[in-house]
């Protein structure tokens, strides 16, 4: 189901999902009163929801949902700073995808987007419900970022390209005992709340910390002030140069990859354009790979919880050069499916429920 005021998108997003024979859309809305009669006669897997509407606003909405029948809920919002805040709010309501839309041009922005919106709907139907469920009590998700030119035309989704168009996999320079350890965490959809639950229960002592989640541009500043604000950690969105350091996170920015480098006996991370790896931009790939090549084993790797398969590929190379990685377990991961490529790959030293990896951290940064 489509919850939108424009009517506009309301079209184009049903245009868009009914290409797929695997999607139905059982009903597209103006407002939250209009759709609450039609979930009277039929609820969907998957709610599209806007978050400005008149009556009423989509996070009151989400909430309302949530306590009536936990459904995988996308957030369809505008790149706006006050959405960017509204929209972390949603993800921790219980939103499991952000689907993100201009002001203007939206037709064509969202028909160029339409492989993205179809696989964004098709992840969020494979959410785990009775996670999810667990989640929303203790209030998630994941944002989804869509790239648009000035055209009309649907078009097929970008190449798959690995992590060699951004870092070679060719060895980086030797690590010695005396540099500083550090943690890389990588997430996909159900890492907002999985890196919020973390993150708030470690002491200011714990090794620094860097974290690729899957958002859209604009969001991860919103996200990361949030953490700041509720953590004992310093933590921000990551700059070009910024130092990893004891007692501080850094999110990776939006739309940009983020990488770890060498600087004197410490780290530093880098922020660099480039194309889409794995179908993401940042991409675990991207940082899990810097780690493996610059810091071997004075690193400690996570991946959390999230839909596809980036972060396998290079937490085996992280494990290779002596890295020790943490997966996160299936009954905590809101979709179990980035950690469950990594386990089968052989790329994993230990098997976590999340509650139990903060410790581990501290373990680890206390060898």
């Amino acid at each position: 189901m489509i919850v939108d005021d424009s009517a506009s998108v309301r079209m184009i997003l049903r245009q868009v999902l009914e290409q797929d024979p695997e999607i139905e859309v059982i009903a597209a809305a103006h407002d939250p009163f209009i759709a609450d009669n039609y979930l009277k006669k039929a609820w969907p897997d998957v709610i599209i929801l806007d978050v400005e509407m008149p009556k009423k606003d989509g996070i009151t909405y989400l909430r309302e949902i949530m306590q009536r029948k936990p459904t995988p809920v996308v957030i369809c919002s505008s790149f706006t700073q006050k959405n960017a805040t509204i929209t972390i709010e949603a993800m921790r309501a219980g939103a499991v995808e952000i689907l993100t839309k201009p002001k203007i041009g939206v037709q064509d922005y969202l028909s160029e987007a339409s492989m993205m919106i179809i696989d964004a709907v098709k992840s969020a139907s494979q959410v785990n419900l009775s996670t999810l469920k667990k989640n929303v009590k203790s209030a998630s998700i994941q944002p989804r970022e869509i790239k648009t030119k000035d055209t009309g035309q649907l078009r097929k989704i970008e190449p798959r390209h690995t992590a060699d168009v951004i870092l070679s996999s060719a060895p980086g320079k030797a690590v010695t005992a005396d540099t500083e350890k550090f943690i890389a965490i990588g997430a996909s959809a159900g890492g907002t709340q999985a890196i919020e639950t973390i993150l708030k229960d470690l002491p200011v002592d714990v090794p620094g910390i860097v974290i690729v989640q899957h958002m859209p541009e604009n969001f991860t500043e919103a996200f990361a002030q949030r953490l700041d604000h509720i953590c004992s950690l310093d933590v921000k969105e990551a700059s070009d140069g910024d130092r990893i350091e004891r007692g501080t996170a850094l999110v990776a920015p939006g739309n940009r990859h983020c990488l770890i480098k060498r600087n004197g006996p410490a780290y530093a991370v880098e922020i660099k354009d480039g194309p889409p790896v794995s179908r993401h931009r940042p991409a675990v790939d991207v940082l899990f790979r810097s780690v493996a090549k610059f810091a071997g084993k004075n690193a400690l790797g996570i991946i959390l919880t999230g839909m596809g398969d980036d972060g396998a590929a290079g937490m085996v190379e992280m494990r290779k050069s002596g890295v020790k990685t943490i997966a996160q377990d299936e009954n905590t991961s809101i979709v179990f499916g980035m950690p469950r490529e990594a386990i089968k790959r052989g790329a994993v030293d230990l098997v976590m429920p999340l509650g139990e990896i903060p410790g581990e951290m501290l373990r680890y940064g206390r060898m």
